[in-house]
């Protein structure tokens, strides 16, 4: 398929203008809101349920509501990647919007009766189909694109999901909590996947460089064998760790922000949704920013910027946070408006800005790296590597902060502290592993002067 050369001066936003991008990005965009839109609807209503009973069955419930969507990612990504590989990707996605569209119209028979259970089957359904989109969506992405836009795309996907992320959590939170609020989360949702497929439908084709692959049924073997081919290349292979690490490290800070904005800050609920929204907006301009920093292309020497700045605002937000906590002691259930009137609060807000926003500097060019390094008719396996990493981190991230906050009691502070330094420690060996890294940081620093 013939491709488009980018013109280095034109907005990376010229994207949004191109058939084969913008059909992909409004694809995986709705996608990723979906999925928030129905598990965050899904936790709202066993908080608030009679049926949760009390505390411990509702904190069982919310948590085996996360474990069921994270653990098709270990079940089924090495599958994903072998389809991925083997089929036109663009068919593939298809067919998976198709599912979406069958599995909304369960979820809203779900939301309908209220049936809790029903509820946590179909979020593991949807935990599937995105462990099954997931090696597609960043394997298609160089396949439609040259290397000179590979920055640009993978930023502006890497915005799009955050924001999606965002959108699908207020918008659900917000709709269910209406009179017959269930109904219309239900009915939403499946507009949304139809309007997914239909966009799907417009996706250039993508067809496989190695459709003579065999489908084995044997996930395990398989996995190792994606681990050897992802492990050819140990630059694209410890691209992987540090790509997995950011979604432990801001899984940590989006799993604790909620406690962290009533127990720590003395805010009300509706605090919460501005801090977690800081932090994703922050996510966004980052991951937009990497295109400006690095010319438009793919920069190694952009990743330490993003880590130092992770471990330095993070440890900054121990300090304003312990100090919000002295200057105004008196304060309780403060509402956003009132927030941004007391000691610190800017500083706060800040802090969670820019963890996002080098968040989003960092992990973008880790994508673009793992993309132009990878062999096209591998890449997809190599990709499903990576989703099954970055659940196996989340899943790490969670042990973590109950050690720390349940079994060693820090605070939530104490505990932001405590990543950072982990941040600094692991983003450290990663460089000493890719020297590369270290090396691109200086040249790329000494071309600013």
């Amino acid at each position: 398929m013939a491709r488009i050369v980018n013109d280095k001066n034109k907005s990376q936003f010229n994207l949004f203008f191109q058939r084969r991008f913008l059909p992909f990005f409004v694809t995986q965009f709705l996608g990723a809101f979906n999925d928030n839109l129905f598990k965050n609807s899904l936790l709202v209503i066993v908080v608030s349920s009679a049926m949760a009973g009390s505390d411990s069955t509702t904190n069982f419930t919310t948590n085996l509501a996360a474990g069921l969507f994270i653990l098709p990612y270990f079940l089924f990504s090495t599958t994903a990647g072998l389809l991925a590989d083997k089929y036109d990707k663009a068919l593939l996605i298809r067919r998976i919007k198709i599912a979406e569209i069958i599995i909304m119209l369960a979820g809203c028979y779900a939301l309908w009766s209220l049936n809790i259970t029903l509820m946590l089957a179909i979020l593991f359904c949807l935990g599937t189909q995105s462990s099954f989109f997931g090696p597609i969506k960043y394997s298609i992405i160089p396949q439609h694109l040259d290397n000179s836009e590979l920055l640009g795309a993978n930023a502006q996907v890497g915005m799009g999901t955050f924001v999606s992320i965002l959108l699908g959590t207020l918008i659900g939170g917000w709709i269910v909590t209406m009179e017959q609020g269930p109904i219309w989360v239900g009915g939403l949702t499946v507009a949304v996947a139809i309007i997914g497929w239909l966009s799907s439908k417009e996706i250039p084709p993508a067809p496989s460089a190695s459709d003579d692959i065999r489908i084995s049924l044997n996930p395990i073997a398989e996995a190792r064998q994606n681990f050897k081919l992802a492990k050819k290349d140990p630059t694209v292979f410890y691209c992987i760790l540090a790509n997995s690490w950011f979604w432990l490290y801001g899984g940590s800070f989006l799993t604790q922000v909620p406690n962290f904005a009533v127990t720590v800050l003395n805010g009300h609920a509706t605090l919460i949704t501005i801090l977690l929204a800081a932090f994703i907006i922050g996510v966004a301009i980052g991951s937009l920013l990497c295109t400006k920093l690095s010319g438009g292309v793919v920069e190694p020497g952009i990743v330490p910027i993003g880590a130092i700045g992770l471990t330095v605002f993070a440890i900054d937000l121990f300090f304003s946070s312990s100090a919000f906590q002295l200057g105004n002691q008196s304060a309780s259930s403060v509402l956003p408006v009132q927030f941004f009137g007391l000691i610190g609060a800017l500083r706060v807000t800040f802090d969670l800005i820019f963890i996002g926003l080098f968040g989003g500097l960092y992990i973008v060019p880790l994508y673009s790296m793992i993309q132009q390094r990878s062999a096209s008719d591998v890449r997809a396996r190599v990709l499903s590597v990576n989703n099954i990493c970055n659940a196996f981190y989340m899943v790490v991230g969670s042990i973590i902060g109950i050690i720390c906050l349940s079994i060693l009691s820090w605070t939530i502070p104490q505990f932001f502290f405590g990543i950072a330094v982990m941040n600094m420690l692991f983003t450290g060996y990663i460089f000493y592993r890719v020297p590369e890294f270290l090396q691109r940081f200086k040249i790329w620093g000494s071309s600013l002067g």
